[in-house]
């Protein structure tokens, strides 16, 4: 079964993330189905603007537990061997540069969430150029409480400004929608039932204009973005330090109570204390 389900809706390529029963979690199939999306969509002269959505309760749980997580394995078809960090980099580093698609390629990105989108689901969405929220949605990266930092840590700067960024990181702590879009995390946050009409309306709007001031206007924020947060180097720290803290003690400690309760009772113990995701109902 696709991980992504491909629609036009005249100069609007949808992109939808269809594995809803999985809450859409990060897998390679989905890596690489995005990935290969992208680029068709930035190389179709019909298509003018980009927009991801999903299907079910959650836009992307994070990265799926089932495989990313067996064994503390840190490469795919890993063989035992001790942590390798240039091995490490070039792993997670391949889902870094998919989700930066939604930043670099030429046409705007508008993404449309609903539910949770926590930890790795921030890695992906918060590249996209503009994010509108149902009321339903959740943001935040639990892993920075232990065994993970942000892949790309310059799109929570850019989006929060660093004391606000810095916030969320040292606790770990979720954003409602409401919250996210007061903060500037997203452009809006909007009723669960306007949502796709909403995040719709907008892309078809953008779509009115050529494409070349489309991708003339992108260019030159983004240029902006270069200079001022130079995405590169911050997505190599990213890749480097997430692969640091899933090999610290604390986080081979979590991964060996993982092993004994299993993947999903350690986060709930991870997160317990603190009173939110998986220990309040869910939105």
């Amino acid at each position: 079964m696709p991980a992504i389900r491909i629609e036009d809706d005249g100069g609007v390529r949808r992109l939808v993330l269809c594995r809803p029963e999985e809450l859409n979690t990060i897998t390679p199939q989905l890596r690489d189905e995005l990935d290969a999306a992208l680029d068709d969509a930035d190389r179709d002269p019909s298509v003018k603007v980009v927009l991801l959505s999903a299907e079910g309760r959650a836009f992307c749980a994070g990265f799926g537990l089932d495989w990313s997580t067996l064994g503390q394995a840190t490469t795919e078809g890993s063989d035992g061997r001790v942590w390798d960090t240039v091995a490490d980099v070039q792993m997670i580093g391949r889902f870094g540069r998919t989700f930066a698609k939604l930043h670099e390629i030429s046409k705007p990105t508008l993404a449309a969430v609903q539910g949770w989108c926590i930890a790795g689901g921030t890695d992906l969405v918060l590249n996209a150029d503009l994010i509108l929220a149902g009321e339903s949605a959740r943001f935040g990266y639990p892993p920075a409480r232990v065994w993970g930092v942000p892949e790309a840590p310059w799109v929570w700067v850019a989006r929060l400004g660093l004391e606000r960024a810095k916030r969320y990181l040292f606790t770990g702590d979720e954003l409602t929608a409401a919250e996210a879009a007061e903060a500037g995390m997203i452009l809006a946050c909007v009723p669960d039932d306007e949502l796709a009409e909403r995040a719709g309306d907008l892309a078809r709007r953008m779509a009115m204009l050529p494409l070349n001031q489309l991708q003339m206007t992108k260019w030159m924020l983004n240029d902006v973005a270069r200079h001022q947060y130079q995405p590169d180097t911050s997505r190599l720290l990213g890749f480097v330090f997430d692969g640091v803290a899933r090999h610290t003690q604390e986080g081979l400690d979590f991964v060996a109570r993982a092993q004994e309760v299993g993947w999903r009772e350690a986060v709930r113990e991870r997160d317990r204390p603190f009173g939110d995701y998986g220990e309040r109902r869910s939105p």
